[in-house]
């Protein structure tokens, strides 16, 4: 059995401590809700900056953990490379390309009976699920050829 690290769980009730609104905590979730490129820390940074100079990478990173933590956004795994993440909280599974790194969300169902299998063959109770396929984009697959 093979648990993905980096899928982060929605906050159990009361476990969430109160956190005082910050600006630039509102800017990182209103970037990241208006992009579906699933990026980096850096990136998040590399596309803040010149908005706000004040913001540092290491601010970004614990922005990012607390609106993890908060189920405000998601960490997205995948085959290699930083963290990524995700401003879309809706469930959807990702397609990860091994080659250019691109993440793509997919809106598929889950299959039928999984979380029922899941919990018969392992004793293991799903929450929710996210599947991650890895493989090559449309694009990298041509080139390939």
């Amino acid at each position: 059995m093979r648990i993905l690290r980096g899928v982060s769980a929605p906050p159990e009730a009361g476990a969430t401590q109160r956190r005082h609104r910050s600006q630039q905590r509102e800017r990182i979730l209103e970037w990241l809700r208006g992009t579906d490129s699933h990026p980096t820390a850096a990136e998040i940074h590399r596309a803040l900056a010149p908005h706000l100079p004040a913001l540092s990478l290491a601010t970004v990173y614990r922005n990012l953990e607390v609106l993890v933590a908060e189920g405000a956004i998601d960490e997205v795994p995948t085959a290699v490379g930083a963290t990524r993440y995700d401003g879309n909280v809706e469930p959807h599974h990702h397609f990860n390309c091994d080659h250019c790194g691109r993440i793509v969300d997919v809106d598929l169902s889950v299959p039928r009976g999984l979380s029922t299998r899941l919990a018969g063959e392992y004793g293991l109770r799903s929450q929710r699920i996210r599947i991650s396929f890895f493989g090559h984009c449309a694009e990298c697959e041509v080139d390939a050829r």
